[in-house]
């Protein structure tokens, strides 16, 4: 089985004063052994909602969660807290955005990046701190040793980034969710962390689930590409053919509001309107109110997913319409 995690019909609503917030509404999707796999969307999309449903962070209540998150065969949201605690941190990782806000100030980075793996691993103290010292190493973290015993305010955002990596990967998980893991940093550093990221997934074989906005990020890391858009996924394809031969009006959006060289001395293009609040979505498509190419049936009803022999899909009435 190529396939590592399953994710069916998973929805993640939460009560609220204002209403029924659909943050994640009835999405499907899988990612395969040793791929990359990016969610793309704008903020409000459901993308952090989403992979945060997966690792369990999500209380219940105020949130209501259905559907199916299969993982080695056992489904995630039918584990008791001890049972999930056994497989997050050690199975699967996640690399969170803030860096600054993951390590306690308190403790220096070595002890915390060992009490994890102190957890999930069956090794002494020595070795524990030798695994981590390579790991360090391999993130291309100077004087590995030295920075083990530093507290996390000597360290940049970028270090502290490479540190957060190191955390997740040092106890070797076969899935890693990384959510928008170089939204804060500039751009030297940025490239630096996505290239360690991307030599240790061939070297490791471990799956990575990349969260973003950042459409050169995705063009830069990933397999495949799933595009959300007001708690739905509404595109599916490989990386390649997403920039190539983008189908959703909205995934050509995204495209097309790239910042690009032959742009230059010209306007950026935008999508119109913003992404409707979750309790609040349209009728029918949930992108309707802005695109171009909206159809009256885009204002009644929701399009279905369309899967195609490769495994790309569209939700579009576009495609509807031409069957």
């Amino acid at each position: 089985m190529d396939e590592i995690i399953y994710i069916n019909n998973l929805r993640t609503h939460f009560k609220t004063d204002f209403g029924l917030v659909k943050a994640v509404d009835d999405i499907s999707y899988h990612a395969k052994k040793g791929e990359i796999l990016a969610i793309v969307g704008e903020s409000g999309s459901g993308k952090s909602v989403n992979v945060k449903t997966i690792m369990g962070l999500i209380k219940t209540p105020p949130g209501i969660i259905k559907g199916e998150i299969l993982f080695d065969g056992k489904d995630l949201n039918k584990l008791s807290p001890d049972e999930f605690d056994k497989i997050r941190g050690n199975k699967i990782g996640m690399i969170f955005q803030e860096p600054m806000s993951s390590f306690d100030a308190l403790e220096r980075v070595g002890d915390q990046i060992d009490e994890s793996l102190a957890i999930h691993s069956d090794l002494n103290a020595e070795d524990r701190k030798k695994a981590i010292i390579d790991m360090m190493n391999k993130m291309g973290i100077p004087e590995a040793e030295a920075r083990y015993y530093e507290y996390p305010h000597q360290m940049s955002g970028g270090m502290l980034q490479r540190l957060m990596i190191t955390l997740v990967l040092v106890n070797k998980p076969s899935l890693i969710i990384a959510d928008e893991p170089t939204t804060a940093l500039d751009v030297t550093v940025q490239a630096q962390v996505l290239n360690v990221m991307k030599d240790l997934q061939k070297e490791t074989g471990t799956t990575i689930i990349f969260i973003t906005h950042d459409l050169g990020v995705v063009a830069e890391i990933a397999d495949r590409v799933h595009v959300m858009y007001g708690g739905k996924i509404v595109e599916k394809q490989s990386v390649k053919k997403l920039f190539a031969k983008p189908k959703h009006p909205y995934t050509k959006g995204l495209i097309n509001s790239k910042i690009r060289k032959s742009l230059k001395g010209k306007s950026l293009e935008n999508i119109k309107g913003a992404v409707p609040p979750a309790f609040d979505f349209p009728k029918g498509c949930r992108f309707n109110p802005r695109c171009p190419d909206a159809m009256d049936i885009c204002r009644e009803k929701s399009p279905e997913e369309i899967i195609n022999s490769d495994g790309s899909a569209v939700a579009c009435w576009l495609y509807e319409e031409n069957k």
